[in-house]
């Protein structure tokens, strides 16, 4: 019976066997224990996320060529590698700065969905289907409606998780439907399979560019790209930082994986690939130039990160409409990079939250005096966001300009440098708020835990390392957009 059980298969599936086990795990955990021993439900999940991540990165790599699994229904490539180990280490990150919020850390259920989502997360990245695809998709997307709204008694936390609910099933119907339509007029959910007829012509352009329509809608809301963005400011205000800062990550990035394998599969005909190309650079130009613009006004931490994340997916679209080698690894390695500033700086408003409760950037005045550990973490963490050297946001920004140059889209590169200056004005003032202002509560200390010292050192020592030993990651990234070519 188990002499029949492709081993090539079981170590390709490997991350979510592993983080299957640890959820039963986590749930056991809650049941057993009570009061503060709970605590130990987020070192519990962040370590056991670790243990997968290294059986992972040693056992579950993939060959030099791509291979189907599971009956076709998931690809095991360098492409869903990378984004599984990146998922991994935001699910561990988002962990440790759970734990030291009460209505978080010692609840069994968070840890669980949290879990769940990124086995949807990886199973999205690896989708060879159709019907997988949309499968992971709403793995991915129910914990989270649910995460979002985990303040049950906070009318911000409600809202957001009610809003996130209804314009994620809106957003997935409409590319259901496009999913629909693919099937109905190719007879097969394999991706692969539609790439070769949509090749050989046995679909016509007009249905390639209606389901592109259509699909383009949900992939526009898991990457919150304008005009899909309306839901992430408030969103991200209502919801619990950490979740927050899961939902700008690790989700958008699961949301890039995604369109990267479909644009270059499903519609990598040079009939199609003119019209998406228009398509991804327009909404590159309108992400990156409202969400900067919005950003700028904004009086909360949280709705100014939400801002500033459209902007970024603005940045990364750049790399997409450069449709080349160089354009998916740039955007490989600027997710990677995007992931770990963006997590270390809902980690920095979730650790100041605890002790003051406010998310209003002019509660920061006097942070570096409060605590300058903190500040310090903050200044590394925003002046990557603005792309400033040599930090890693200044290494990505350089590889999808790069990209857009050398693919002959100087236009939307330039658009992209006066984008990212703009950036740096809103991230230049919040600041100067935490560095020239000054504060009633300058003798109220904001100390750092365990967990956050050592979530936050881990995400700026690899925001610096990025910045300055960028060769091997731009290595990776360049075998992980291969898959793709």
């Amino acid at each position: 019976m188990f002499s029949s059980i492709d081993p090539v298969m079981i170590r390709a599936l490997i991350p979510e066997i592993g983080l299957a086990v640890l959820a039963l795990i986590v749930l056991a955990y809650d049941l057993v224990w009570r009061g503060e021993a709970k605590r130990g439900l987020g070192w519990l999940a962040a370590g056991g996320i670790a243990v997968v991540f290294f059986l992972t990165i040693t056992f579950s790599r993939p060959g030099e060529e791509s291979v189907q699994i599971w009956g076709g229904m998931l690809r095991h490539d360098w492409l869903s590698f990378s984004f599984t180990l990146l998922f991994l280490f935001g699910a561990a990150a988002t962990s440790l700065f759970a734990m030291e919020m009460k209505p978080l850390g010692q609840k069994g259920e968070f840890y669980l969905l949290l879990l769940v989502s990124t086995i949807g997360m990886i199973l999205m990245a690896s989708s060879a289907d159709l019907i997988m695809l949309f499968l992971a998709i709403e793995t991915t997307s129910i914990p989270l409606y649910i995460l979002a709204g985990f303040y049950k008694l906070d009318d911000k936390s409600t809202e957001s998780g009610y809003k996130y609910f209804l314009f994620g099933a809106m957003t997935s119907a409409i590319m259901l439907y496009g999913f629909s339509l693919i099937y109905g007029f190719t007879g097969t959910t394999d991706i692969y399979a539609i790439t070769e007829m949509v090749a050989t012509g046995q679909i016509s352009l007009t249905l390639a560019i209606g389901t592109l329509i259509l699909v383009m809608v949900g992939f526009g809301f898991k990457i919150s790209v304008v005009p899909f963005h309306f839901w992430a400011p408030d969103v991200y205000e209502g919801a619990p930082t950490p979740v927050a800062g899961f939902l700008s990550t690790a989700s958008k990035a699961a949301g890039f994986a995604v369109l990267m394998r479909v644009l270059l599969t499903v519609y990598a005909d040079p009939t199609v690939i003119p019209y998406w190309v228009i398509v991804v650079a327009a909404l590159s130009v309108f992400s990156m130039t409202l969400g900067n613009a919005l950003a700028i006004p904004q009086k909360n931490i949280k709705r100014l990160l939400a801002y500033s994340s459209i902007a970024h997916a603005g940045y990364a679209l750049i790399g997409v409409a450069a449709l080349s080698e160089l354009g998916i690894a740039s955007v490989v390695f600027y997710l990677v990079v995007y992931v770990i500033t963006n997590l270390a700086a809902f980690g920095i408003v979730a650790a100041f939250w605890r002790i003051s409760g406010s998310d209003e950037i002019a509660d920061y005045a006097a942070l570096s005096r409060r605590s300058p550990t903190l500040a310090i973490i903050m200044l590394v963490t925003f002046l990557s966001l603005a792309g400033m050297p040599p930090l890693g946001g200044f290494v990505a920004k350089f590889f999808v300009f790069a990209a857009a140059v050398r693919a002959g889209l100087v236009w939307l590169a330039i658009i992209g440098v006066l984008n990212a200056i703009v950036g740096l004005y809103y991230y230049l003032i919040v600041l100067k708020v935490v560095y020239l202002y000054r504060s009633e509560d300058e003798d109220k200390p904001v100390p750092l835990t365990r967990p956050y010292t050592l979530a936050l050192s881990v995400l700026v020592i690899g925001i610096i390392l990025l910045g300055t030993l960028f060769g091997p990651w731009a290595e990776w990234s360049a075998r992980a957009a291969s898959a793709l070519f």
